[in-house]
């Protein structure tokens, strides 16, 4: 790892080069093919959190003040800017912690990125390649740059998703723009200057927040580079730029090396769950559970979790008050999926959090910390009144790089989003669509079949 004060070699403008030069007909066939279920995902989390009342709110006090509305809040009937909508549809992607997420970093890529291309789109006319290949680049680089200061920057408490996707979000306009290398340095630059995200914030609605802002943000900076607003085109690698300021050890290569042989997007993963990514090993050994033994939860005696060490440190809430507060503890994950035999958005709901059953049950869960587990694996063991004692090791959690999420498995998870938004018939209209985002004379179509 490169110490902070050590200098790295014009990594903003050697990114810019790659992302001006880089070419549709270039991406391997595999890659569109995940960039494709990378959009699909995130459309359905997008329209599922549409209703959540985090969009009600930031719709109610940002709405007044839109610019011509050009734009679609997905799953609702608004319309509003393109930066608010950037900014609103970052939110309900992400509000239910549902949406995809880059393993080696816990950043959630198409939320920033999504967001901002969809909006933009909807701006001005995009061919449905384009925005394909817009994505890939813009999951691209903020996932190159979340491997050169993962863990180190995420450790001292950035929401890496934010922090890192401003940079996915502006390369990814930008180069719908066109931007020539020097332009899209400046991008980048504008980009490095707007951070957003703190660790501390999740559990609450501003955890939704930061992609959304994000989003925002990296268009505002593409849109203002477009028009000559310069910037710093030293922005990343600089002794006060953004690898050294934000993160305390980083490594530079990450960014550069081998852009265009490899695509970050291909480890892109999706949630079968909606909560924190930690936690999803043991929710699926408790529904095996619950389905091989038929359990019935109320003779449960104690509940007794073995985990990775990040689940505590990050879902540890043993008292969650609110859905929101829900998704990052694991004690309420393991009660609400052995009572209820699901670990979908209804699970993690205010309603569920606070229901009579699920509170006594999560009194009787225990977890400790395991230090030969990996992080897609858990061990949880079930102990019934009359002593009976049952165990059972998820070694690979679904979803996982080991078991992935099917085409069937993404489509089953976009119509359960959906169909209480759209309605069934329109649901799989609007999936359909998705599926075909590549071959789209006008992306903004998809955006006009998810409003209400």
């Amino acid at each position: 790892m490169s110490h902070p004060s050590e200098p790295s070699h014009a990594v903003t403008s050697r990114l810019a080069a790659y992302l001006v030069g880089a070419r549709p007909e270039a991406l391997p066939a595999a890659v569109r093919e995940e960039a494709v279920r990378t959009f699909v995902n995130w459309v359905g989390c997008a329209v599922g959190g549409s209703r959540h009342e985090a969009v009600d709110a930031a719709l109610e006090a940002l709405g007044p003040f839109s610019g011509p509305p050009r734009a679609s809040v997905l799953g609702r009937s608004e319309r509003v800017d393109p930066l608010l909508a950037s900014l609103l549809n970052g939110i309900s992607s992400h509000v239910f912690d549902f949406d995809d997420t880059h393993l080696r970093t816990v950043i959630h890529p198409a939320g920033p990125v999504a967001s901002a291309l969809l909006a933009f789109a909807e701006h001005q006319p995009v061919r449905g390649e384009d925005f394909l290949h817009a994505l890939v680049l813009g999951v691209e680089v903020e996932c190159r740059i979340g491997n050169a200061v993962f863990p180190a920057h995420y450790d001292i408490g950035w929401h890496i998703t934010g922090s890192a996707g401003v940079f996915g979000a502006a390369a990814a306009v930008g180069k719908l723009l066109e931007l020539d290398a020097t332009r899209m340095a400046w991008a980048l630059g504008l980009a490095a200057t707007q951070p957003v995200g703190l660790r501390e914030m999740f559990g609450s609605m501003t955890k939704s927040f930061h992609p959304g802002r994000a989003a925002q943000n990296g268009m505002t900076a593409a849109l203002l580079a477009a028009r000559g607003y310069t910037s710093s085109e030293q922005a990343l690698e600089a002794p006060r730029g953004w690898l050294n300021v934000l993160s305390a050890s980083h490594d530079a290569r990450e960014i550069t090396e081998g852009l265009g042989e490899h695509y970050e997007i291909s480890v892109n993963s999706y949630k079968p769950f909606a909560c924190g990514i930690v936690i999803h090993p043991v929710i699926d050994a408790c529904l095996q559970l619950r389905e091989r033994e038929r359990l019935d939860a109320g003779a449960l005696r104690a509940v007794r979790l073995r985990v990775h060490p990040l689940v505590l440190e990050l879902t540890g809430k043993t008292e969650p008050r609110s859905g929101l507060e829900g998704k990052f503890s694991v004690f309420h994950a393991a009660a609400v999926a052995l009572i209820e035999g699901d670990g979908g958005e209804r699970q993690f709901s205010d309603r569920a959090v606070l229901d009579p059953a699920v509170v006594a049950l999560r009194s009787r869960v225990s977890a400790s910390i395991d230090p030969g587990l990996q992080a897609d694996a858990a061990r949880v063991e079930i102990e019934f009144d009359d002593g009976r004692r049952l165990e059972l090791h998820v070694e690979h959690a679904i979803g996982s790089k080991h078991r992935p999420m099917s085409n069937t498995d993404l489509e089953r998870k976009f119509l359960g989003l959906g169909e209480d938004v759209l309605g069934q018939a329109r649901s799989r209209r609007l999936l359909d669509a998705c599926w075909s985002v590549e071959h789209v004379e006008d992306v903004a179509a998809i955006a006009a079949a998810a409003r209400t």
